[in-house]
């Protein structure tokens, strides 16, 4: 999983039977992403490589069909499919190899035509302005890659050739302003004005309250973690090479379960405050650690432990303006802080690369390690409010972490000497996105489900320092570090006006 940043425009066509609507649309989109993984490891006698991959331009062409509904008869929900189109580029360098040395790379990039499917929330403003909120799932193939035969000592095995071919799917997230061209744009939404007016139009408009409101509650957020740290190489214990890396860990699989509280604060001037709280736990998870010294006789090395003891906390602080604000509608845009904390304890150790290579005995479970985290950044985002109808309510938030700072520590407790790495990086990026779905169970109390993403990573000019009895007798060597954390949550909320 890459997250990355899209932006692009679209234009298309809509016909309206009664509350039915149909429509065809194509859109170009920019991408700025990124990402890597360990490839090619045909065998522990192979040196494996590093993958680097980004899509930089995607294109769609697809049917929709939606209903329109809601007060007003403004809101539409729709599904859409079609085909898709993305060209990917990339590199592929061997990992450390012995000596350490400038590698040529291996570059590729091509275009390729996949499938696109996604759903989503449109909510007109105007006769002639609407805004969306939408979910892509995109699907490609790629290019076949050709293996060569080996041959794997000891036990004697012959690996025969083969062909690996490429793929890559995108989870999509989308906020978008759409112009409906023959509208009058300084009309005011009427009950019998298009886009999408139907019957509903008779439904009594819902007013945000004009004056002070306040809204509370808590959650829980059901969940699913990553955090990847790659350790690149030093030329002549000098400068630095980020694509050749000594080692990786890969903490994956790390589900948790937290609790949290939230509150928002409107304005009559249309000044709002939020922010939320939480914290949780995670007793599930494994955690990679490929390594690439070939000096100890083998060049790749993949050991495998459990995850224990996991802990994260966050936080959100935002202040913001609602510069749009309609009977049933609201859009702000807002600015604020993030915090992010993780730790957990690496337990268990098996050789999977080359299980001659044994870490620790079949059944034995002690902690060999431990990796303790923290992120903070500023926040940059929009939020949106829409009553869907009397009852159903829908909000929408996505935050841009333009910079991140993180700090950690990495516990090395199973070697002769206990050691451990200090870990500090900056720069980067983020994206925090959330949705919730709410029905109003009386006029105050309101219960709800929503979905999250959050992620964060450091630029390539971070960087890791092995600490023994002290930290400035090594030199720091290249790093990179990101994390992710998604899920569904669970919402029970009071409101005040």
């Amino acid at each position: 999983m890459v997250p990355s940043f899209v932006a692009g425009g679209q234009i298309g066509s809509n016909w309206q039977n009664d509350s039915w609507v149909f429509g065809l649309e194509l859109d170009a989109s920019a991408a700025a992403a990124n990402g890597s993984n360990t490839c090619l490891a045909a065998s522990h006698l192979i040196v494996s490589a590093n993958c680097n991959a980004g899509p930089n331009l995607f294109a769609t062409g697809t049917g929709r069909i939606g209903y329109a509904f809601g007060a007003l008869g403004k809101t539409l929900a729709y599904l859409k499919a079609g085909i898709a189109w993305q060209n990917n580029q990339g590199d592929v360098v061997n990992n450390l190899e012995g000596k350490i040395q400038r590698q040529e790379k291996t570059h590729f990039d091509y275009g390729q035509v996949g499938s696109v499917i996604g759903l989503g929330v449109e909510q007109a403003l105007t006769p002639a302005w609407s805004v969306n909120v939408e979910y892509d799932y995109l699907h490609f193939g790629g290019p076949s890659v050709a293996t060569a035969s080996t041959v794997q000592l000891p036990p004697l095995a012959i690996l025969p050739a083969n062909t690996t071919s490429l793929s890559s799917n995108y989870h999509i997230g989308r906020v978008g302003l759409n112009y409906h061209f023959g509208a009058d744009p300084e009309a005011a939404p009427r009950s019998d004005a298009p886009p999408y007016a139907t019957s509903a139009g008779s439904v009594p408009h819902i007013p945000y309250a004009p004056g002070w409101s306040f809204e509370g509650g808590s959650r829980l957020w059901l969940s699913r973690g990553r955090f990847q740290w790659d350790h690149g190489a030093f030329y002549n214990d000098s400068a630095l090479d980020p694509s050749i890396l000594i080692s990786r860990l890969t903490y994956h699989g790390l589900n948790g379960l937290s609790g949290e509280v939230f509150g928002r604060v409107d304005s009559p001037w249309g000044v709002f405050l939020k922010s939320n709280l939480g914290i949780g736990g995670f007793n599930k998870g494994k955690m990679n650690d490929e390594d690439w010294l070939p000096h100890r006789g083998y060049p790749d090395v993949n050991a495998l432990s459990g995850q224990s003891n996991g802990r994260f906390a966050y936080y959100t602080a935002d202040a913001g303006y609602d510069f749009l604000r309609g009977t049933n509608y609201k859009l702000g845009v807002f600015v604020g802080w993030a915090y992010y904390s993780q730790s957990s304890d690496s337990i268990g150790c098996v050789q999977v690369a080359h299980p001659q290579e044994r870490c620790l005995k079949p059944g034995d479970t002690r902690i060999i390690g431990a990796e303790d985290t923290q992120w903070n950044a500023p926040r940059i985002g929009l939020s949106a409010e829409t009553m869907l109808t009397e009852r159903w309510r829908l909000n929408a938030d996505i935050a841009y972490l333009p910079w991140t700072d993180f700090k950690g520590r990495d516990y090395h407790l199973l070697r002769d000497d206990t050691t451990f790495s200090e870990q500090h990086g900056n720069g980067g990026g983020g994206v925090q996105i959330e949705g919730l779905l709410s029905y109003s169970v009386t006029n105050n109390i309101s219960l709800g489900v929503g979905a999250r993403y959050w992620a964060m990573w450091t630029n390539k000019e971070a960087d890791s320092r092995n600490c023994e009895s002290a930290c400035d007798r090594n030199p720091p060597g290249f790093a990179k570090y990101s994390t992710e954390r998604w899920g569904t949550f669970f919402q029970a909320s009071y409101k005040l006006n």
